[in-house]
């Protein structure tokens, strides 16, 4: 893999994709109530894909392929199983996450979804063979304690609040597998920029994604395609937020492992938290400060590793 931009770029791409995901979320949380858990799945990567195509084209054609630096992708079987395996798990990601909002409230459900940076850590010793130091190590044990503390204290496993729990660390163990998985495909794509690589499989992705859950909708719940299509407004921007988010992910996935991205990843737990104080009005906790206080430990540690 050619990594030759600049070092600190991937830690403001990372804010980046934390800030997009984070509008995608509220607006995918909106969609759920009208057209269900699958086709609000769908609006992330349906109304998606035009903005990771044309950022593609931007990418490889575009500025005198300055970004692309003049080299195409070559694939592989390799290539396509981690790509094939990141773009489900990415898909289940999505749907678990949603599921656990409507179990609970927004907050709940990012903030444990988020857990999956440890998750990060395993598998891409498992997978990649890229172990974190000790003390990046401590920093996402840190940060993910802090997640913890932010998360409202949760109801008995049976009700509404422990389902939530339980989609939430579900989404996380798959949002982790879908980094390691574009991380293990950008590593395949060899003397490509990380720009061009990040482009490439977010099109990808985006595209099988597309055609697999559209297809299931299609045949199973075709209603729920025209309540999709009918709010199309929201959907465009819950999609291109989506888009964007990923896109800037991928990207920094392509500079960096994973286990460095998506510890900086969790600023999404305080963009989220902020939106849902400054909505409500509330004050914080001792714990809500404590918690914060710790994820901001684990960013600066994440940008202290160039």
């Amino acid at each position: 893999m050619q990594l030759d931009a600049a070092s600190w770029a991937w830690i403001p791409i990372t804010l980046a994709a934390a800030l997009g995901q984070t509008f995608r979320n509220a607006a995918q949380r909106t969609l759920t109530a009208t057209a269900g858990t699958l086709a609000a799945t769908l609006v992330r990567f349906l109304y998606g894909l035009p903005v990771a195509l044309a950022w593609l084209a931007l990418v490889r054609w575009g500025w005198g392929g300055a970004l692309s630096q003049g080299a195409a992708p070559a694939f592989g079987w390799g290539y396509a199983g981690w790509l094939v395996v990141a773009a489900l798990a990415q898909l289940a990601a999505t749907a678990l996450l949603l599921l656990a909002m409507a179990s609970r409230n927004f907050i709940v459900a990012v903030t444990w979804s988020k857990t999956e940076v440890l998750q990060v850590a395993l598998f891409s010793a498992v997978f990649l063979q890229e172990l974190p130091g000790p003390v990046l190590l401590a920093g996402m044990v840190a940060a993910t304690v802090g997640v913890v503390l932010l998360s409202p204290a949760a109801s008995g496993s049976g009700g509404p609040g422990g389902r939530a729990v339980v989609y939430g660390l579900a989404s996380g163990a798959c949002f982790a597998m879908a980094s390691i998985g574009y991380r293990g495909a950008s590593l395949q794509l060899q003397g490509v920029s990380p720009w061009l690589a990040g482009a490439w499989n977010v099109a990808w992705a985006q595209g099988l994604q597309t055609l697999l859950l559209g297809g299931w909708l299609a045949m199973r719940a075709p209603a729920s395609l025209g309540v999709v299509l009918r709010s199309w407004r929201l959907s465009s921007a819950a999609g291109s937020a989506g888009a964007f988010a990923s896109i800037c992910w991928l990207t920094a996935t392509a500079m960096r492992p994973a286990t460095e991205v998506r510890t900086l990843g969790l600023v999404e737990v305080i963009f989220s938290y902020l939106v849902s104080q400054r909505l409500f009005a509330e004050s914080l906790s001792m714990r809500e400060k404590l918690g914060m206080g710790l994820v901001g430990v684990g960013l600066v540690v994440a940008c202290a590793r160039l």
